[in-house]
């Protein structure tokens, strides 16, 4: 026999696959069970993950039933916040405040600042705005957020630089010289630029942006109180300002940061890049138009022109003064000054009379009552004849502050559309709101001004209406509390303009409407845009049409009579 490897050859009983060795089916049985027991393990850590995932959304959803929002691990409310910008913000905290009983407790990502009570609950407005003011300053995260555009004037500014500022500014507001200077400014503006900016619409026959048009006249007007310049954006042709432009930028850049982690927003600044590089590019328009007026001013108070002894804008005033060293005010200083009253008088009333309009449109016999009013007014008047009533007419102040109708329905568009829908305070003290909210120093309070118009537990059921006749008793206009209406906030804070406002507002509304009828183009988008000021974001598309004269002369004889 000869020697030979001996070969494993597969019989009939014997199964293919093992038929290479002994060995084969231990070495095949190895990588099954591995596998197996990989397969195995997959499926214990999804099943983890997919606990754990639930736990997480159990917790969250209770979570909103107890804060009134989603409370994301490591996010906070952030993604439900990203919800609300992508609508309408304002609507979105007004529903959330609406479950919370008028306060709720927003929590931002744990790498963040935006942690925040937010209210609009008039007790705890009162509380913060007079009660305890000392306790709610603006702070220094509103401060710093502000500052670039700002600097150190009283919109961001507290205690020693904010009192000194509202003093001297006060008995400036208060002054002969400086309501004379508001009034025949306005006149002029009103008759020598608006009303032939919208006659040229009509002759035309073309739709206008009347938000535009409003801003522009009242931007012209505050630059004239503050700076004592005319910038002349309210013209035929309506040019583009540099400076308003920059200023319109400058603001809308600036809310920007109010919605972004303050570190986020610092590296772009640092970078130079998106939102903060046209930041910095419209700040330095602003600043080049002030140090250039500044500049102008100095050398014509150094000169002793006949022409400045007469001024009393805001800037020559300040520049006469002395600071608590019995030094003239820096150039810095002055711009600042001027630069905050600008955007206090700029965009509230401009914003209001917007929306106002919009309203007024909806409400037809809100403004046949308003138009009867004016004509009653002026009807008054003593040897003055019918035929005297014309394009030509101007209203005198005494009229123009005894529009108690008017005065009550522009008061009914601000407590809906607040020109400043939210403000900010920060804490400096631990304490309680009247409502049982703890707070602890640092904490930021907003409180929303936006949604205090809406709330039927401080307006009744009836806060959706339009509704001039809630702000009168026996036909003469009554004022609400500054803790319920806040559109002028209140306290020691409460605006310096507050007058000079609602004066402008009337006289520009009463010019208007005696004259037109305003009609919003149809199917032309009206919403809130996000900024310091709450604008139309696709301004007021308007076309205008001569008031009939037969309707006019119909009010006229009823005030004759």
């Amino acid at each position: 026999m000869t020697n030979a490897t001996p070969q494993c050859y597969p019989s009939k009983h014997t199964n293919p696959m093992h038929s290479l060795c002994p060995f084969h089916s231990n070495t095949m049985t190895k990588p099954r069970t591995l596998s197996l027991t990989f397969f195995m393990q997959d499926i214990q850590i999804l099943e983890i993950f997919l606990a754990v995932l639930v736990f997480v959304l159990i917790h969250a959803l209770r979570q909103k039933k107890h804060h009134g929002l989603v409370v994301w691990p490591v996010l906070g409310m952030v993604p439900s916040l990203v919800t609300g910008l992508r609508t309408n913000l304002y609507e979105w905290i007004t529903e959330v405040l609406k479950r919370q009983n008028r306060t709720f407790r927003f929590k931002g990502p744990w790498f963040s600042n935006l942690n925040c009570i937010v209210t609009a609950d008039p007790r705890n407005l009162e509380h913060l705005l007079k009660t305890k003011f000392p306790l709610f300053p603006k702070g220094g995260y509103f401060r710093n957020t502000v500052r670039d555009l700002l600097g150190d004037g009283i919109f961001g500014a507290d205690d020693d630089t904010w009192q000194k500022q509202r003093k001297t500014a006060s008995i400036e507001f208060h002054s002969t010289k400086f309501r004379k200077l508001t009034t025949e400014s306005l006149l002029e503006l009103v008759h020598c630029r608006l009303l032939p900016v919208l006659e040229s619409s009509v002759k035309k026959s073309v739709a206008i942006d009347l938000q535009d048009i409003l801003l522009r006249l009242t931007f012209d007007n505050v630059c004239m109180i503050a700076f004592g310049v005319d910038p002349g954006c309210l013209r035929l042709g309506l040019p583009e300002i540099p400076f308003a432009k920059a200023f319109e930028d400058a603001t809308e850049a600036t809310v920007f940061r109010f919605v972004t982690p303050t570190c986020v927003w610092k590296a772009m600044r640092f970078l130079n890049l998106g939102v903060e590089r046209k930041l910095k590019k419209s700040i330095k328009g602003v600043d080049e138009f002030a140090e250039n007026v500044i500049r102008t001013r100095k050398k014509e108070l150094s000169l002793q022109c006949e022409d400045t002894k007469h001024r009393s804008d805001l800037l020559t005033v300040f520049m006469r003064l002395k600071d608590e060293n019995g030094k003239p005010y820096s150039d810095k200083f002055l711009r600042d000054i001027c630069v905050n009253f600008i955007l206090a008088g700029r965009d509230t009333s401009s914003v209001a009379l917007s929306w106002f309009f919009w309203l007024l449109e909806q409400n037809p016999e809100v403004e046949e009552n308003i138009l009867a009013e004016i004509c009653r007014m002026v009807s008054q008047r003593k040897d003055i004849k019918r035929e005297e009533f014309g394009n030509s007419l101007i209203f005198r102040p005494e009229e123009v502050k005894k529009m108690d109708y008017l005065h009550a329905a522009l008061s009914e568009a601000l407590r809906l559309y607040p020109s400043v829908p939210v403000d900010h305070k920060e804490v400096v003290e631990d304490d309680t709101f009247p409502d049982g909210t703890v707070l602890k120093k640092g904490t930021k309070v907003i409180y929303a001004i936006y949604s205090m118009g809406r709330m039927e537990s401080i307006w009744g059921k009836d806060w959706k209406e339009f509704k001039p006749e809630r702000w009168l008793r026996d036909g003469r206009f009554m004022s609400e509390s500054a803790y319920k209406f806040t559109a002028f906030n209140g306290g020691p804070r409460l605006c310096l303009g507050k007058d000079f406002a609602y004066y402008q507002m009337k006289y520009a509304a009463a010019s208007i409407i005696f004259r037109y009828r305003v009609k919003v183009v149809e199917n032309h988008p009206v919403e809130p845009k996000l900024a310091l000021t709450m604008y139309m974001k696709h301004g007021l598309r308007v076309n205008l049409y001569r008031r009939d004269v037969a309707q006019i002369h119909k009010h006229l004889e009823e005030g004759f009579k």
